[in-house]
C-alpha cells in the first residue's frame, strides 16, 4: 500500500487535472524564467506611495500595490512573482517567492525536495537526511484575508521590501535557508472595496465606519471558512499552494481582532485543541510563538499575548486546517483601529474576558500589557512586522530541525493511521446521490489526500462494495485531515469548554466540520486494512452523464445536479414535469424532460453529470415551472448567508432577483414574484427595528452610516411580505429569519428553542439527525434519514394547538433520541421529535420555515434539495 501511495502522489502531481494545474504553471514559470537582474534602485514604500505604511488615514488600491511588487521584482534578484490566477472579480492573485538568488534559480528542485519531506513514503532515510541537509525551509505568510482587517496588507508591503533590501547577517541567513512565499492579499476584491469606501469618507462624519456590504462578492468574512471545501476562486488558489504544490513547513495568516483586546494575539492557540495532529505541530506553534513574544517585548511593543483568545479547536479555515497537513499553521490577530483612522482606547476599556485573558494586568502570557491610549494603523504594522520577521528568522536558525520535523510528522502520522482503530474509510458509490459522492472525493483531492478506487466489486468486513467505490486509507501523512473530514466528531465537553459556573463556551464558529456528513454522503470506518485491488484517483472526477435516445428523458430526483439540469433544459426551451406517483422506472420526485434536442441533452448531461434516461412507461407527473424568485439583500455590512445563497443559486442556474428595502416597502410583490427567500438573519437586521432582547449595533442609528445605507424595511415592509403570502406567494425562511413571520404574521407555530439559556440548550455548529417526509412535495428526492447542520440561533418548531392545526405540515423532524451525530449538543430533550422544517398555510399562500440553513456555506449538499423543492413545489 505504501508503494502504491507514493505512485499515486507522483501521478497526482504529474496529471493534467485541475488539481495539478497550479503546480504545473509554477514549475513552468520557475524553469523558463530568464536571469533576474541584481538589485539596483529598489523603490521604498515611501517613495512609491508617498507615505509610510500604516500612516494615519492612508490606504492604497490593490493595483498600486501589485505595481509596487512588480517594481521590486524588476529591481531585485531576491523575489519572483507568480500570478496563480484571478480573484472572483478578475484581479491578479499573487504568490511572491523570496529567497537568495541561488535558491530562486532552483525553486522547482526545492519544491520537489519538499514534497518528499511532506510524504516520505518511498524515500530512504539517507535521501531524507540529504534533503534536510541541502533543502530549504518553506514558509508561507498570507495577508489581507478579511478585508476590513486591512492593516496586514500594509505589513505585506513593508515586509516584502525589507526582505529584498536588508543586508544584515540575520536577513542573509533567512534568504539562504528559507524560501518565503508571501501571499500579499487573499482577497484582492475586498481590499479594493474597503479601500475605496474608506478613502471616499475620510474627513467626513463617516470616516472609519464599516462598509455597508460584503467585502467579497459572495462570502465576505466567511472566506476562510471555505478552506476544506474550496468553493471560491481565492480558496482554490491558496489551497493549491498549501495543500498540494508546496506543503510548507510553517504557515501564518495575519489578521486583526477587536479594538479593546490585547494588542496582538500570537501563537500558540489555547485549549482545547483537536486531537489527531502530530504533537510536533503543536510544539512548534509554541516555539515560534515564544520567539514572536520575545521579539515583540525586545522591541518594546507591548500587549502581545499567546496561549489565549483563540482555541486550537476552531473551524476548518486555513490556519486551523493546516496542522492536520503536518504544517505548523498559525494565526496572529492585531487589535484594530477604525480601519486606517486612529482610535483612542481608555485603560478601563481593556477589560479582558476572552479565553485565558482575565484582565489587562501583567500575566505569564502577557507580562507587558498595553496601558491604553492612541492606537494607530502603524501600531498594527509594527507588531505584524515583528511576527512576520520572527517566523522566518526562527525557521532560518533551525532549518535542519524544521525540515527533519516535517518528515518525522509525516512518518508518525502514517504509523498512527496504520496502527489506529480505524484503518480506512470506504465510500461506496452505491449511495443516494452518487454525483455528490464524486464532489466529496474531489474536495479530498483538493486537500491532497490519497484516495483509491476499486475497479471491481469487493467484500470487506462482510459488506459488499460495488465497482467504483472509494477507499481512503488512514495510513497516509494526512491521516488527521481524513479523520476529521470523514469521521464522526464530538467536541470535548470538558474544563476548557465551560466557565466556572458551567456556562458553555462557544467553539470558534463550529464544533464539527465533517465533510461527509455535511454533504449527505456515507463514509464507513473499517477496523482492518483494505486488501482489495485498488487504483489511485489521480485526477479530479468529472463524470459525463449518458443520454438514452431522443427523449422525452427521465432524470433522477435524488440528484442535486438534476435540479441544475432541469434549469438548463428549461432555458433551452424544454418543458419539464415531475413524477408524483412511481411508475415504470421512475420514482416520485424524478423529472421528465420533453422537447429537448439530443444535442442539448448531450451538452447538459456533459455539464452536470446527470443521466438522461428513457422515460418510456412513466405516467403521473405535474408541470415544473421556473419560479419568479427574489431574495432579500440588505446593507448593515451585508448578510453572509445571503451571499452564500446567491452563490448556490448561480451554481445551479436558478434565476433570481435581489430585493432591497425600497422595493419591499413599495408592496405589490405578488405581481412580480412567486417565491421570496429570507436567508438566516436577525429580525432587527431585516427590519431595522430591535426585537425582544436584541442589542443595538452601529447600524441602528445614523451615526457612522451615510443615510442612503441605513437599512431596514420596517413595519411597512413586514406588511408587504405578509400581503405577498396572503395573495398566494411563498415565503421561504432559513434559521433566525423564521422569527419574522412567526411573530409578525402570527403563525400558529412556536420556536421551542427561543430564549433558552445556553445551559439548557446548546448546539454550536453540529450535525443533527432528522426524519424527512419524502412524500411531501417539499422533500421529494430526499432520503428519509438526513442530517441538518445546526448552528447557534437555529430554530425548531411545534404547532400551537388550535382549530387551524391543519394549516401546518411538518416536512422534517428531529429524531426522538440520540439526536447528535457530530459536534456538541446540550439539552437534547428540547429538540427531540420537534419539527426542523414546516409549511404553514397563510391566506392563499404559505410560509416554509426551515429552522436550519439548508445551504450552509455551500457545504450542506445533503439538504440542498429541501431548498430546491421549496422553490418549485406546486
Amino acid at each position: 500500500m505504501m508503494r502504491l501511495a507514493r505512485k499515486s502522489q507522483r501521478r497526482f502531481l504529474k496529471s493534467g487535472s485541475a488539481v495539478a494545474l497550479c503546480a504545473a504553471a509554477m514549475a513552468l514559470a520557475f524553469t523558463t524564467a530568464g536571469p533576474v537582474s541584481a538589485q539596483s534602485a529598489v523603490p521604498t514604500p515611501e517613495s512609491w506611495f508617498g507615505h509610510q505604511m500604516g500612516a494615519d488615514r492612508k490606504l492604497e488600491p490593490y493595483a498600486k500595490m501589485v505595481d509596487y511588487y512588480r517594481a521590486l521584482e524588476k529591481s531585485s534578484d531576491r523575489i519572483k512573482i507568480v500570478e496563480l490566477g484571478k480573484s472572483t472579480e478578475g484581479r491578479p492573485f499573487l504568490a511572491m517567492f523570496i529567497s537568495s538568488p541561488a535558491n530562486l534559480a532552483r525553486l522547482e528542485e526545492y519544491r520537489q525536495m519538499n514534497l518528499k519531506l511532506a510524504d516520505p513514503r518511498g524515500s530512504s532515510q539517507d535521501e531524507l537526511e540529504a534533503i534536510v541537509r541541502d533543502g530549504k525551509a518553506i514558509v508561507v505568510q498570507s495577508y489581507d484575508l478579511h478585508s476590513s482587517e486591512i492593516g496586514s496588507s500594509l505589513t505585506a508591503v513593508e515586509f516584502t521590501h525589507g526582505m529584498v533590501t536588508r543586508t544584515d547577517a540575520d536577513t542573509q541567513r533567512i534568504l539562504d535557508n528559507v524560501i518565503t512565499i508571501v501571499m500579499p492579499s487573499l482577497n484582492p476584491d475586498g481590499h479594493d472595496m474597503v479601500q475605496d469606501w474608506y478613502m471616499k469618507h475620510v474627513g467626513t462624519p463617516y470616516e472609519g465606519g464599516a462598509m455597508p456590504w460584503l467585502y467579497q462578492k459572495y462570502v465576505g468574512h466567511d472566506n476562510n471558512r471555505d478552506a476544506f471545501m474550496q468553493t471560491q476562486a481565492e480558496s482554490k488558489l491558496l489551497g493549491s499552494v498549501l495543500f498540494r504544490d508546496w506543503i510548507p513547513e510553517a504557515y501564518i495568516d495575519h489578521h486583526q481582532m477587536g479594538q479593546y483586546s490585547p494588542r496582538i494575539s500570537i501563537p500558540p492557540y489555547t485549549d482545547p485543541i483537536r486531537p489527531f495532529g502530530d504533537p510536533l505541530v503543536w510544539r512548534e506553534m509554541t516555539w515560534y510563538g515564544s520567539n514572536m513574544a520575545y521579539d515583540l517585548d525586545k522591541a518594546k511593543l507591548s500587549g502581545g499575548i499567546g496561549d489565549a483568545i483563540y482555541s486550537g479547536w476552531g473551524h476548518f479555515g486555513f490556519h486551523w486546517l493546516t496542522p492536520f497537513h503536518n504544517i505548523t499553521g498559525m494565526l496572529d490577530e492585531s487589535a484594530s483601529a477604525s480601519l486606517a483612522t486612529p482610535l483612542y482606547v481608555h485603560p478601563d476599556q481593556l477589560k479582558g474576558g476572552q479565553r485565558a485573558v482575565p484582565d489587562n494586568t501583567p500575566q505569564m502570557n502577557m507580562p507587558d500589557p498595553w496601558p491604553g491610549g492612541w492606537w494607530r494603523p502603524r501600531d498594527i504594522v509594527d507588531r505584524q512586522l515583528v511576527t512576520s520577521w520572527s517566523l522566518v528568522d526562527t525557521a532560518a536558525r533551525n532549518k535542519d530541525r524544521v525540515l527533519r520535523n516535517m518528515y518525522l510528522k509525516a512518518q508518525r502520522q502514517v504509523e498512527r493511521g496504520t496502527t489506529g482503530e480505524t484503518k480506512a474509510y470506504i465510500v461506496s458509490i452505491d449511495q443516494h446521490d452518487p454525483l455528490t459522492v464524486d464532489k466529496m472525493i474531489n474536495a479530498l483531492l483538493l486537500q491532497g489526500v490519497n484516495v483509491y478506487r476499486a475497479p471491481a466489486e469487493f467484500v470487506h468486513e462482510g459488506r459488499v462494495y460495488p465497482a467504483g467505490s472509494f477507499v481512503v486509507p488512514m495510513s497516509q501523512p494526512k491521516m488527521g485531515v481524513v479523520r476529521w473530514l470523514l469521521g464522526e466528531t464530538h467536541f470535548p465537553d470538558d474544563v476548557y469548554a465551560r466557565t466556572a459556573d458551567g456556562t458553555p463556551i462557544r467553539p470558534y464558529d463550529m464544533s464539527t466540520d465533517a465533510l461527509t456528513e455535511f454533504m449527505g454522503v456515507e463514509s464507513t470506518p473499517v477496523g482492518t486494512a483494505v486488501t482489495a485491488s485498488l487504483e489511485p484517483v489521480s485526477a479530479m472526477l468529472a463524470p459525463a452523464g449518458k443520454v438514452d435516445g431522443s427523449g422525452p428523458y427521465l432524470l433522477s430526483g435524488a440528484l442535486n445536479d438534476s435540479f441544475r439540469a432541469v434549469n438548463l433544459a428549461i432555458k433551452a426551451g424544454a418543458s419539464v414535469t415531475r413524477v408524483t406517483t412511481p411508475s415504470g422506472t421512475a420514482q416520485a420526485g424524478d423529472f421528465v424532460v420533453s422537447g429537448l434536442s439530443a444535442a442539448s441533452a448531450q451538452s447538459i448531461a456533459g455539464t452536470t453529470g446527470v443521466d438522461f434516461a428513457s422515460s418510456a412507461g412513466v405516467t403521473g407527473s405535474a408541470p415544473v415551472k421556473t419560479p419568479r424568485m427574489a431574495m432579500l439583500k440588505r446593507y448593515r455590512g451585508g448578510n453572509i448567508d445571503e451571499g452564500w445563497t446567491r452563490f448556490l443559486f448561480e451554481n445551479y442556474d436558478y434565476p433570481y432577483s435581489s430585493i432591497m428595502d425600497a422595493e419591499i416597502k413599495a408592496g405589490n410583490l405578488r405581481k412580480k414574484y412567486d417565491v421570496i427567500v429570507l436567508p438566516d438573519d436577525a429580525v432587527s437586521a431585516m427590519t431595522g427595528v430591535l426585537g425582544k432582547g436584541e442589542k443595538p449595533s452601529p447600524w441602528d442609528s445614523l451615526e457612522g452610516v451615510p443615510a442612503q445605507y441605513v437599512s431596514g424595511f420596517g413595519d411597512a415592509g413586514t406588511k408587504a411580505l405578509e400581503d405577498f403570502v396572503k395573495a398566494g406567494g411563498r415565503l421561504v425562511t432559513f434559521g433566525r429569519a423564521g422569527t419574522l413571520p412567526i411573530e409578525k404574521f402570527d403563525l400558529p407555530v412556536t420556536d421551542v428553542l427561543a430564549g433558552l439559556p445556553s445551559k439548557k440548550f446548546w448546539s454550536p455548529g453540529s450535525t443533527l439527525k432528522m426524519k424527512v417526509d419524502t412524500s411531501s412535495p417539499y422533500a421529494m428526492g430526499m432520503p428519509k434519514d438526513a442530517l441538518a447542520i445546526f448552528t447557534a440561533g437555529n430554530q425548531a418548531y411545534e404547532v400551537k394547538p388550535s382549530i387551524h392545526n391543519d394549516a401546518v405540515t411538518v416536512i422534517a423532524s428531529y429524531v426522538d433520541k440520540n439526536v447528535l451525530r457530530s459536534g456538541w449538543l446540550l439539552g437534547e430533550d428540547n429538540l427531540t421529535s420537534k419539527a426542523a422544517m414546516v409549511s404553514v398555510k397563510h391566506g392563499e399562500g404559505e410560509v416554509i420555515l426551515i429552522g436550519f440553513r439548508p445551504q450552509h456555506r455551500d457545504q450542506a449538499h445533503g439538504t440542498y434539495k429541501l431548498l430546491f423543492d421549496s422553490l418549485i413545489a406546486p
